[in-house]
């Protein structure tokens, strides 16, 4: 199981509203995505490690055991956070509940490592991409149109 995220940070131009996407895959399948607004890229990746946990379970139940998965992020600022708890004073704006990730990622349950954003799929949910980026990403994750 691998997971990307992504954020744009008050993106929106009108309302500077963010939007953060994240993406699970199982093998090269999307499994799921999520888009939404929010206040930061840490709680694009708090959320996408709550999907990675959330589909380990079932698996699970199929005595399909899954190692500790990546997940990508192209932020290397919410990839320190998750590792080192001592920049956790340096935050407080963020809820306790999004800091659960750093408990995944000391448990070894969860990794977070960079992606350069050449390769960020989940910039598909957060970003305006030329058609070319756009195919290229959709391809990647796999993803085809299916007419009636």
């Amino acid at each position: 199981m691998v997971g990307f995220c992504d954020a744009d940070y008050a993106g929106d131009r009108i309302e500077r509203k963010s939007t953060n996407g994240n993406c699970q895959f199982h093998g090269e399948n999307l499994i799921s995505w999520a888009l939404f607004t929010a206040e930061a890229k840490y709680i694009a990746a708090a959320s996408c490690c709550t999907q990675l946990l959330w589909m380990k379970h079932p698996l699970e139940d199929y005595q399909i055991l899954e190692n500790s998965g990546p997940i990508f992020c192209d932020n290397t600022d919410d990839i320190c956070l998750s590792k080192n708890p001592v920049l956790h004073s340096r935050v407080k704006h963020i809820e306790i509940k999004h800091h659960f990730i750093r408990d995944y990622v000391q448990k070894g349950v969860l990794d977070i490592q960079f992606i350069d954003i050449e390769h960020q799929w989940a910039d598909i949910f957060t970003k305006s991409l030329t058609r070319e980026i756009f195919v290229f990403i959709k391809k990647n994750m796999n993803m085809h149109f299916i007419s009636k």
